[in-house]
């Protein structure tokens, strides 16, 4: 079939020659997604697959003036599934009716690792699908001193072979030429097997392993390969290895505090700067009030914490691009096993610091339904980027910023802290569930080591903006939703007794603060606040704190918002920031301060275990196909957070 007439691109069916469907199928860490944002640039959209929640990305390109349509499909191992992903993926290939089925494959094949790159890849031969194989990461290959014989294995597999590198865009434009110009080989079969047991993928890779033996060439002598192995006895040692995790940690926390404190200085000193401006040049009224109270302070509320979590991302990036991130998995997994999961389940983990949202999805690649569903109900527990402008406005409140041993910050210190209460917790929880979910699948770790990199800067730079942007936009949505009603609800109340307090200081001497401050008491607020202190008293907190944390369950982000546009209505002195207003709030009962440090850890813990994101139990639900499992998971992570801040306060106060 000439893969440039397209019989799936027609919606009536007929042929159309400047139309072509390509879908790039691959194992994963292969280099598949590098490529596929290479050939599609910044047209690319995201959905489902048909009948799935497995993310569908597609990108369209004109290469020629022929207009390509690229699918990028979940990775896979082989023809015979054994996760949600993979499963995906084999269906497209397999079912020519499918809406995704495509013209050409591009099968993207990590050439530093032929063997088991080809073992899909043969697979997909001798189903008589057109497939180009494009070897990427020849870079390494060459670094390591090797070549391959790309002609002699496009001759052995019957396919068009073209050697690439997508990290250094090199064999891109051939690459492109032979999507629309293919080069038609003579079709065979590589290995006579139609069967996926275990006695012939043995066969299938004894195959391989010939045809790799006369593919591969030494050229020169190289230390790359000795320097990868002496590093990984390092790294990967059964006590260092953990060790130089956590002082890799420990470090990238050190940084959120101490590099990210200049920026963000410069930030809120902006929103000050907007703040009096607004107070100076807007007239007076409800709407000037909105504006600067309620929506400018809850969006500096946002902004000043986007260099902590631009750090967050970027230290995370760097760790999966670097390759480093599949060597935690691979020493984690004894560990894990230990509590119901495995090696994989690190990875989702681990991406739970940044978002539990995707760190769920990715728990596709676990083909444990149990040790799944185990990783999908834990993960929120680890600290996510909405938990941080929490932690760190909690910390600078409570937390004196000095130094041990004259070089470690001590509120880094307690954010690592903090970040390792979430893993401990969730493990903890995770061998809870091992006793109480039962299965009697039998679970397994494979997982391939990729080659050590040299970060690609651009794409951890795009990553960094693309992630920062959802973040603002995520945020910005709340924001925009709940800010007219929570500047409302601060700014209005019951006209018995708000409309009163105007004509009560009357007569007595009073400042404006005093009045705000009444107001705000006395305000829906006030109101509702009141209404829940006494079941929140017990853990330290008061009325104000008690809305933040209802009006967060949406979000967690709304928190810093809430408090922002609370203390923007009860202040006097806009000059001064959200945390310099909190530091100044006296407990009436006590005449101390209001946020002491057992208040400030207990509200820490409380939002380190709550359930307190929507779209993280709407994933759950996706993902798991039942109400039941968000719905227990909601309750047992607030039950654990009211104990916690139970005990927390009471041990510290």
């Amino acid at each position: 079939m000439d893969p440039v007439t397209s019989k799936n691109s027609s919606q009536k069916g007929e042929k159309n020659n400047n139309y072509l469907k390509v879908a790039l199928i691959g194992n994963p860490n292969s280099g598949k997604s590098t490529l596929f944002n290479l050939l599609t640039g910044l047209n690319q959209n995201t959905a489902n697959f048909p009948g799935a929640t497995v993310d569908k990305k597609t990108g369209v390109a004109k290469i020629k003036n022929v207009q390509v349509e690229f699918i990028d499909l979940p990775g896979a191992y082989s023809l015979n599934p054994t996760s949600t992903d993979e499963k995906i993926a084999i269906e497209v290939l397999k079912d020519k009716n499918h809406e995704d089925f495509p013209d050409l494959l591009i099968y993207v094949a990590d050439a530093s690792n032929l063997k088991r790159s080809l073992f899909l890849a043969t697979q997909i031969i001798d189903a008589k699908l057109p497939v180009i194989i494009a070897l990427n990461m020849m870079d390494v290959v060459e670094r390591r001193g090797m070549g391959i014989n790309t002609k002699w294995l496009s001759e052995q597999l019957g396919v068009q072979v073209i050697p690439i590198s997508a990290r250094k865009e090199n064999g891109i434009d051939v690459l492109k030429n032979a999507i629309v110009h293919p080069v038609h080989l003579p079709k065979h079969s590589v290995c006579e097997l139609n069967t996926y047991d275990s006695n012939a993928a043995i066969e299938r890779y004894r195959i391989i392993t010939e045809i790799i033996k006369d593919a591969l060439e030494v050229k020169r002598n190289t230390t790359d390969e000795i320097n990868s192995s002496k590093a990984d006895k390092i790294l990967t040692h059964k006590v260092w290895g953990y060790i130089i995790f956590l002082f890799i940690l420990f470090l990238i926390f050190q940084s959120i505090f101490v590099i990210a404190s200049y920026p963000m200085e410069w930030i809120e000193s902006l929103f000050s700067f907007f703040s009096q401006q607004g107070v100076a040049f807007l007239p007076e009224g409800e709407l000037s009030d909105l504006l600067v109270n309620g929506v400018l302070a809850g969006l500096s509320g946002i902004a000043v914490f986007i260099p902590q979590i631009a750090l967050l991302f970027f230290f995370i990036a760097v760790l999966e691009d670097t390759g480093y991130m599949a060597r935690v998995s691979f020493i984690m997994d004894k560990i894990m096993r230990k509590f119901g999961l495995n090696g994989r389940s690190v990875i989702p983990l681990l991406s739970g610091v940044a978002c539990a949202v995707p760190a769920i999805m990715g728990t596709r690649t676990i083909s444990n339904w149990k040790e799944r569903l185990i990783t999908i109900m834990v993960t929120p527990l680890m600290s996510c980027s909405a938990r941080l402008p929490v932690y760190t406005l909690l910390i600078a409140l409570v937390v004196p910023s000095t130094k041990i041993f004259g070089f470690f910050n001590m509120q880094g210190i307690v954010l690592m802290a903090l970040y390792l209460i979430g893993f401990i917790s969730a493990i903890g929880s995770a061998f809870v569930m091992k006793y109480i979910i039962r299965s009697t699948e039998r679970s397994y770790f494979i997982m391939e080591l990729p080659s050590y990199r040299t970060p690609r800067w651009k794409n951890i730079g795009l990553a960094i903006i693309d992630r920062v942007k959802v973040f603002l936009l995520d945020a910005g949505k709340i924001i925009v939703a709940i800010s007219v009603i929570l500047w409302f609800l601060a700014s209005h109340g019951p006209s018995s007794s708000f409309g009163e307090i105007e004509k009560k200081y009357t007569s007595l001497p009073a400042t404006s603060q005093t009045i705000a401050s009444a107001k705000l008491e006395t305000s829906y607020a006030g109101v509702l606040g009141k209404f829940i202190e006494p079941a929140i008293k017990p853990l330290g907190f008061d009325w104000k704190v008690g809305i933040a944390l209802v009006t967060s369950f949406a979000a967690r982000e709304v928190f810093f918002f809430f408090l922002a546009t609370i203390y923007s209505a009860s202040a006097e002195n806009n000059d001064l920031s959200i945390r310099e207003k909190m530091q100044a709030e006296i407990n009436p009962e006590t005449n101390q301060p209001r946020y002491t440090f057992a208040v400030g850890f207990s509200l820490m813990l409380f939002y380190a275990f709550a359930m307190q994101c929507m779209s993280t139990l709407a994933v759950v639900y996706r993902e798991t196909k039942s109400f039941k499992w968000p719905l227990i998971q909601f309750i047992f992570m607030g039950l654990l957070a009211y104990l916690a801040s139970f005990a927390a306060y009471h041990l510290f106060r």
